[in-house]
């Protein structure tokens, strides 16, 4: 397939309106978690290992920062508008970092409208096998999502010192 000067140009809308299906996803989700594991409150997908939990997280993850509802509303929206506009401002170019970016972004929404509009966060996963932390798709968007940016940018960190050092060996002959 030929790229055209116009589709590296739709990438950043691409990711932000990947952003939007994932908050979306991650609502919808919530919404069955709310309506029909809530009465329920826990229930085994594999017995001892994978449950569908529900969980009312006032904090943030692992339970931390229970009650500071407009702290965690006000950072998180904060880190959310900066990311938008790094996207649209066109601070990030590269695909991959675009579409990481547009990951975080898309749970950070996702647990931002659960934050404003119930007052905690609908949680529901639950590995029990490692007794882990109950979370939720938003999580796994933001948790994933800022671990491959990271290896992203270290990435991008390592090549470009190694590049500096060929440049400066090259100029050094």
């Amino acid at each position: 397939m030929k790229i055209t000067k116009k589709e590296p140009e739709m990438v950043p809308y691409l990711a932000l309106f990947l952003s939007a299906l994932l908050a979306f996803a991650d609502q919808i989700i919530k919404l069955l978690v709310h309506t029909y594991l809530r009465p329920v409150g826990d229930l085994p997908l594999i017995d001892g290992v994978l449950h569908l939990t529900y969980l009312e997280n006032r904090g943030m993850a692992f339970g931390m920062m229970q009650g500071q509802k407009w702290l965690l509303i006000w950072v998180t929206a904060f880190v959310l508008l900066i990311l938008i506009a790094a996207i649209i401002l066109g601070k990030i170019r590269k695909t991959p970092t675009l579409i990481t970016t547009a990951v975080i972004i898309g749970g950070g929404v996702g647990n931002l409208i659960d934050r404003v509009y119930r007052g905690y966060v609908i949680d529901y996963i639950y590995l029990k096998f490692i007794n882990f932390a109950i979370f939720n798709l938003a999580d796994i968007c933001v948790t994933c999502g800022t671990v491959v940016l990271l290896f992203i940018l270290a990435r991008e960190m390592i090549v470009e010192e190694k590049e500096n050092r060929a440049q400066k060996a090259a100029k050094g002959n």
